[in-house]
């Protein structure tokens, strides 16, 4: 009957031997060995010696030959030991690099033990106590290869049927056996995938990490890998940046294989445990040999998927530090610069003083209305968001369970919320401070106008009094009026006062004055009545003056001449420019061509007072037409007139001197004077008297034309002032 397949990593192995684990006798026919051969089960018709000769032998036969397909047999495993112990010894001698040891043979190299310990001794990264270090004796040997076993043995490996004098003895499957069984337990044993077994888990990664790849398939630690794909795509998968699977030639085996184990071994670091004749093109390369140089590529890369998911752990980790360190940094440069803001504002309400002008207050006043609509809500919303910001901080570091975040104690709310409420209390400071200082610039402005407003209204006042009481001889009325007239010029400056007071109350929104009932305007008309009135008086006064002394002129001409005059004195400045004047004597009926009337007008006004452009006075007026008169008013001019009154016919009745605007005076006296008309007459003025103007005239006439005696009759005395007055 057969012996039963034991699960791997159990080596079985069938002796006799001592307590003591002496070594046992020699010969081969005392006992049979059996080994475990990769995917087949033991056979005791497949046997082992000493010599590592296989040969078969049936029960109850003598010793034959093997059949040639045994023969086939022998010559497979013969390769898979051959690669087997070249992938261990590579396994072996990448171990033991750390303690500068190698090993060329296998079988040879572990034969005394020392290599065997310091190899557990890496694995197990402890030491396994005394031992000999350079055995000469076999006794020595075996103890080094006991405490080897029974180091395995502690660890709780599951070992059977191998003794030390399998190790000491070279026993190539058993040690081939016992190297496997250490890849197992400290290589590929903690390999998991979904709670699979270690060999299962190994496949399964492999499948997973492959499934995307065209032309791949693991299925297998053997001929699934034996084209080189599938550890490029290992590679691809993991280390894109090393290789680049889609531009492969799928036929090149080799290249893709070499391609793949040198950049394993070269940017990987993973150790070349297999040759590429080891693997590729092989039919069933050996198993083993595979899931442990596989198991070198599972845990480099899943070594670097650990570096990189600890490298993403710690850059998380790190942003979200930096985050909470760019947040604190954040808030402390925030609140301290919020903190010296308010305290800069509240330092340039307490140095800030007023000028004590309306446009001062007013500007401090726009000023602080612009703080709190602008800078104070920027304030209001960066208290607010530093709140936020603290507690949003707090929360970050509170998630990540590390150290709560305490501002500095000059930066804390606290601090904030009482600097805030100073703030508050300074701004009703500020701001009661602004609305009594434009209070008192204004009520101020109020009575400095009403005070000069009162003052000149009661000038003019008095003024206006003393022009209307004003009475007595004219020349003592005349220099009363001119030095009334001499104190005009200082009130016109103090008007411009009362101006710019006005302007300052108009700019301060004045718009009441219960101080005075007096405006500006007011006032310039009251003053521009006063300086008429003076102005008329002083004229008047003037004329009144020059009449006074112009006896050649009779009381009707003076006030007609003065009423001409006042007239066309359009600016009432007792003076007639050149045009006014020419307008004037027009009136008089005494025209003259432009030409002439210039020369009239300078020759009147003087050259003195045409420098100056002065104009024609009253009294250079009153004199020109004294002599205008005095040359034109003859006794043949009136006879000329009074023809011209009667419209030619040789009477003249009352209605054609009514007609001619003639006094009503002195149109009583010439009818009672000149004598009635007897001749013929119009038709229309048979029914009224008539009378007879060329015979007063030539009476008149004749009697200028006499030797110039003094005496006159009372009549002829009356006829020559009505002669006059005509």
């Amino acid at each position: 009957m057969p012996l039963p397949h034991p699960p791997p990593p159990q080596l079985i192995h069938h002796h006799h031997h001592s307590s003591s684990h002496t070594p046992p006798p020699q010969s081969h026919h005392h006992y049979t060995r059996y080994a475990l051969l990769p995917n087949k089960p033991p056979s005791p018709y497949r046997c082992f010696d000493s010599n590592s000769a296989f040969y078969h032998r049936r029960p109850g036969s003598g010793t034959g030959f093997a059949s040639p397909n045994r023969v086939m047999l022998l010559m497979e495993e013969k390769q898979w030991i051959t690669v087997q112990q070249k992938t261990f010894t590579k396994w072996l001698n990448n171990k033991l690099k750390v303690r500068d040891l190698a090993i060329d043979d296998l079988v040879k190299d572990l034969s005394d033990g020392v290599i065997l310990i310091h190899i557990l001794e890496i694995l197990g990264n402890e030491s396994l106590g005394r031992y000999a270090s350079k055995p000469k004796l076999r006794v020595q040997k075996f103890e080094n290869a006991n405490k080897s076993l029974d180091y395995v043995k502690g660890r709780g490996i599951q070992m059977t049927n191998i003794g030390a004098e399998d190790i000491v003895d070279g026993n190539r499957k058993i040690i081939l056996g016992l190297i496997w069984t250490l890849i197992l337990r400290f290589t590929i044993s903690d390999i998991s995938e979904e709670g699979m077994t270690a060999k299962e888990g190994l496949l399964l990664w492999c499948q997973r990490k492959t499934a995307c790849y065209p032309g791949v398939e693991v299925r297998d630690f053997s001929a699934s890998w034996n084209d080189g794909l599938a550890f490029c795509a290992l590679l691809d998968i993991h280390r894109p940046d090393l290789i680049d699977f889609d531009s492969l030639d799928k036929n090149d085996h080799k290249g893709n294989m070499q391609l793949a184990f040198d950049i394993a071994s070269n940017d990987i670091g993973i150790p070349d445990l297999l040759d590429v004749e080891d693997v590729c093109d092989v039919a069933k390369p050996d198993e083993r040999s595979l899931m442990t140089y596989i198991a070198y590529w599972f845990h480099a890369f899943s070594q670097l998927e650990r570096v990189e998911n600890a490298g993403r752990r710690v850059e998380k980790f790190v942003m979200n530090m930096q985050g909470a360190w760019e947040m604190q940094n954040s808030f402390e440069r925030r609140m301290k610069a919020l903190l010296q803001a308010i305290r800069a504002q509240r330092a340039e309400w307490r140095e800030s003083s007023f000028e004590g002008t309306y446009t001062d207050a007013k500007e401090q006043a726009t000023k602080f209305g612009a703080y709190k609509r602008n800078q104070k809500r920027k304030w209001v919303a960066e208290k607010s968001d530093l709140a936020a910001l603290l507690g949003n901080i707090k929360t970050k570091l509170s998630t990540y369970r590390l150290r709560a975040y305490e501002p500095p104690p000059e930066l804390r709310l606290e601090v904030l919320d009482q600097e805030w409420s100073t703030l508050t209390q300074n701004e009703r400071e500020r701001s009661q401070l602004i609305n009594e200082t434009i209070r008192d610039i204004k009520n101020a402005l109020r009575r400095s106008f009403a005070d000069k407003a009162n003052d000149f209204a009661l000038t003019l006042n008095t003024l206006s009094l003393a022009i209307s009481g004003l009475e007595g001889d004219v020349e003592d009325q005349l220099s009363h009026v001119q030095r009334l007239n001499d104190n005009l010029p200082p009130l016109d400056a103090f008007l411009e006062t009362i101006a710019e007071l006005e302007e300052r109350c108009i700019e301060a929104n004045i718009e009441e004055n219960d101080f005075t009932t007096y405006t500006y305007d007011e006032l310039a008309y009251e003053l521009g009545l006063v300086k008429s009135s003076i102005s008329k008086k002083l004229a008047f006064l003037e004329n009144q003056t020059v009449a006074r002394n112009m006896t050649n002129l009779t009381p009707i001409q003076l006030e007609e001449f003065e009423s001409v005059f006042r007239h066309f004195d359009r600016d009432s400045s007792n003076t007639l420019h050149e045009i006014e004047f020419s307008a004037a004597l027009a009136s008089l009926g005494l025209v003259y061509d432009e030409e002439e009337m210039h020369e009239v007008f300078l020759e009147t006004c003087g050259p003195t007072r045409v420098e100056r452009n002065a104009g024609v006075s009253f009294e250079q007026f009153i004199r020109f037409m004294v002599s205008v008169t005095e040359d034109q008013n003859t006794a043949e001019q009136v006879f000329q007139s009074f023809k011209e009154v009667a419209d030619g016919k040789p009477y003249v009745t009352e209605l054609d001197l009514r007609h001619s605007l003639i006094p009503e005076e002195l149109i009583d006296n010439l009818l009672e004077t000149m004598p009635r008309h007897d001749g013929p007459d119009l038709l229309e003025d048979r029914e009224v008297p008539k009378y007879d103007y060329i015979t007063f005239m030539e009476k008149m006439m004749n009697h200028g034309d006499g030797d110039g005696d003094d005496e006159r009759e009372p009549g002829d005395a009356r006829n020559s002032r009505l002669v006059n007055g005509i």
